[in-house]
């Protein structure tokens, strides 16, 4: 099994104050644009886009669209005028706050040692920047993603959920292809790294100090200390003991909504070509997948709730979805519409799920093939069956790449 490791940025990987570097920060960005928008109206739209970045719970838009669509119309000035300004704000006066921060080299060194085992490594920083200020921070940390193979690296245009909501934490796996083996969340903060990992089912190591404690009923982590502490523990801990746990309601519907936003992040920018493009003529192509979990959102997924909440112990048939893939000729879909219908579709379960009652998820039923089953235990087959067909996706795309790179 590979360990993957998802290991936050600011006060884990790199030493940053961040009571000192956002106003700052701020102060700098407002001096950029000062010759069109006040400070105080750039900072008011500041704070609003940011605010509705953190609380945003949906797959429908990245969180970089949701602050554009928060931020620009509100200043009075054409976007157009603007974006120079910003970029330059970013390309030249951003990597000026270097000093703010200082390198951890025990840091370098463990992200050096995971690759070097083979691991799979994320920057699992909160997606509350563009990717340029992020990339900035890396590279003072001495972990620049020039250098560095890291599997994803979290930013408001490539992310449509943020920490502590455990839906961040899914988007990162997913974007990963949803590795199967263990998976250990590395960080520092108790509510927006630690807790959030336990609410996605997954084992955490905390860099704290020994007199930190976290909030009363939290479930205990997996290991604890400095950033040089994590190799050490990682060499003696026996890692079948970090295999994830998705089977509770909070893990459950992050899956549930992070699916569709990663489908829309890696199958937006898809040639034509290759959404029908199948290994085998036995393997379904992207195309027949996506058409596959969308007919089954709409008419065996939400069906199945429905039954749940409005009768008394439903029987849950079990029949061939399988065989649509020919019957409603997926291979000849329009892919960008298919993906579109099933963002549309999950949405729709999503009003369902978020509204349940805790007596509701608990509702029993009987089900064709597993008999006896709750509301809950369906619900996370239904997750399963996301997590099963994204890494099918991902498989796909790579063999394709492969292919072509023969």
């Amino acid at each position: 099994m590979t360990l993957t490791l998802l290991l936050d940025l600011d006060d884990t990987l790199i030493d940053s104050n961040m009571d000192e570097f956002i106003p700052i920060y701020f102060h700098a960005l407002e001096k950029a644009m000062g010759e069109y928008v006040s400070p105080d109206k750039m900072l008011k739209y500041l704070m609003l886009g940011t605010n509705e970045m953190i609380a945003h719970d949906s797959p429908d838009e990245t969180l970089g669209q949701l602050f554009d669509r928060n931020f620009y119309p509100n200043l009075g000035v054409d976007r157009s005028v603007l974006d120079p300004k910003i970029a330059h704000f970013y390309d030249e006066i951003f990597p000026t706050f270097k000093y703010l921060t200082n390198v951890r080299p025990d840091a370098v060194d463990l992200v050096e040692w995971a690759f070097g085992q083979g691991y799979r490594v994320a920057i699992s920083t909160n997606p509350l920047f563009p990717k340029k200020a992020i990339y900035h921070r890396l590279r003072w940390a001495g972990l620049a993603p020039e250098k560095y193979p890291f599997d994803v690296i979290s930013s408001f245009e490539n992310f449509h959920f943020s920490k502590p909501n455990p839906a961040y934490l899914a988007e990162v796996l997913g974007q990963m292809g949803w590795p199967d083996g263990p998976v250990l969340v590395v960080g520092d903060d108790a509510e927006r790294d630690i807790q959030a990992a336990h609410k996605m089912g997954l084992s955490s190591f905390w860099i704290a100090d020994n007199d930190a404690s976290l909030p009363c009923g939290s479930e205990p982590v997996a290991g604890r200390g400095s950033i040089g502490d994590v190799r050490p523990w990682l060499e003696s801990v026996d890692q079948s003991t970090l295999l994830p746990r998705y089977q509770t309601q909070s893990a459950i519907a992050a899956t549930m909504k992070s699916i569709p936003a990663v489908l829309k992040e890696i199958l937006s920018p898809l040639p034509k070509d290759e959404w029908s493009f199948s290994p085998t003529t036995e393997e379904w192509s992207v195309v027949e997948i996506v058409s596959h979990i969308r007919d089954v959102e709409r008419e065996v997924n939400l069906p199945r709730i429905e039954a749940f909440l409005n009768d008394d112990n439903p029987f849950i048939t079990a029949g061939d979805t399988d065989a649509w893939t020919v019957e409603r000729g997926y291979a000849q879909q329009d892919g960008d519409a298919v993906l579109t219908n099933f963002l549309a579709a999950r949405l729709e379960t999503l009003s369902v799920v978020r509204a349940l009652k805790e007596e509701e998820w608990l509702r029993s039923g009987r089900h064709a093939i597993f008999g006896p089953i709750t509301l809950e235990e369906q619900l996370g087959f239904m997750a399963e069956h996301d997590r099963v067909h994204l890494r099918q996706i991902f498989e796909i795309i790579r063999k394709d790449e492969k292919i072509k790179s023969i």
